[in-house]
């Protein structure tokens, strides 16, 4: 296979990746990385290092949600993220603001899933909460002598809201500068769907599941392979980040437009991997936010979210719904090869292989093991 030497940083604007690709079709190749990679086994099966990666998960700026599951004010949203309930709420002036999902009084989760409210009220014993996290209310307040409500409050969660997206940082210093440089959600777009998918598989399994194409063929031979190419990608990165460029078979007929007219929307699937465990994935009618959140050493839970532009009357197209169906046949299909990893994981081979042309992967550890290491 010849080798197309793939940009060093940065990610290519979208003509510059079409002619990419282009190029890639013509040599009849795909991008190769530098090596081959290498990860040991015990770095998916041991819990002292699940530990570090959770730990890690919960010290740097990750996506939480779209902006769209929070748009109006009064909004909530609550879920699991690295082990910890967090909620975020949008105040009645329109700030977002995040939180430990847990009352100060005995740590009940106040809340779950997404609503709107004028208060978060504990579900246990009453205690009420503004949804600027303050302690507004104790019943039976005269039982608790000493105690100052202003000393009450929930604990905050650093969190800023980027490009669509809801980013928090739950235990790092709360700076989000490098994450202003990542590409997020188009703004405008409603959300269409939100889901937790199970899955017993390590979440790198998962993560890793999503920035090659070398699977394509044997993986997705009558769903994805019919539309698309085997094994031919563009990756990029951006610091620990990545790009990987997926390309259909009708981004042949941009050939015969001039390039200015050339636009990656139904020619190419583009994914974003933010690191660690975040995906983005514009597909043809509708992006894509999957959180990958690890429950233990063989459970993951896929945290997904389904955004798209309205049509005129406000609603989801009809295309949007077909991308989606099709879309959730191809990631049955992933799920399905993710749990054979990890029943094969069992195996203790030394370690696992990474080939050149799945270089977002060897990148994608390399970024774990700076900071883990």
């Amino acid at each position: 296979m010849t080798s197309v030497a793939a940009p060093a940083t940065g990610y290519l604007d979208d003509v510059a990746m079409i002619a990419r690709v282009l190029a890639l079709i013509d040599a009849g190749t795909t991008e190769l990385g530098p090596r081959v990679g290498r990860v040991p086994i015990r770095n998916y099966v041991e819990p002292a290092r699940l530990e570090r990666e959770i730990a890690l998960l919960r010290r740097l700026p990750v996506p939480f949600c779209p902006s769209a599951v929070v748009a109006e004010p009064g909004s909530f949203h609550a879920r699991s993220a690295a082990g910890v309930p967090i909620v975020v709420v949008r105040d009645r002036a329109g700030a977002l603001r995040a939180f430990r999902n847990s009352c100060r009084h005995r740590s009940t989760q106040l809340t779950a899933g997404s609503g709107c409210a004028t208060s978060l009220v504990c579900p246990f014993h009453g205690w009420v909460y503004a949804l600027d996290g303050s302690l507004s209310a104790i019943p039976h307040a005269a039982g608790f002598p000493g105690v100052d409500r202003a000393d009450r409050g929930l604990v905050p969660v650093a969190c800023i809201e980027h490009a669509g997206l809801v980013w928090v940082d739950q235990e790092g210093p709360g700076s989000f500068d490098g994450v202003r440089a990542l590409p997020g959600l188009t703004e405008g777009q409603i959300l269409v769907q939100q889901g937790e998918i199970p899955v017993a598989g390590n979440w790198k399994v998962l993560v890793e599941g999503f920035l090659e194409g070398y699977h394509i063929r044997a993986t997705h031979k009558t769903t994805f392979l019919p539309f698309g190419y085997d094994n031919t990608t563009v990756v990029q990165h951006h610091g620990q980040h990545s790009r990987v460029a997926f390309p259909f078979r009708r981004v042949e007929a941009l050939r015969d437009l001039p390039p200015e007219q050339w636009h990656v929307a139904g020619v190419l699937t583009v994914v974003d991997h933010v690191f660690p465990n975040a995906i983005v994935a514009r597909l043809t009618a509708h992006t894509a936010l999957v959180v990958i959140e690890p429950d233990g050493i063989g459970h993951t839970r896929l945290i997904t979210y389904k955004v798209a532009e309205p049509d005129a009357a406000g609603g989801v197209p009809e295309a949007v719904t077909r991308d989606i169906s099709f879309v959730e046949l191809g990631l049955v299909e992933d799920r399905a090869m993710a749990e054979a990893v990890q029943r094969g994981l069992a195996g203790r081979t030394a370690d696992v292989l990474f080939g050149q042309f799945e270089s977002a992967l060897t990148h994608f550890h390399d970024g774990l093991a700076a900071h883990l290491d």
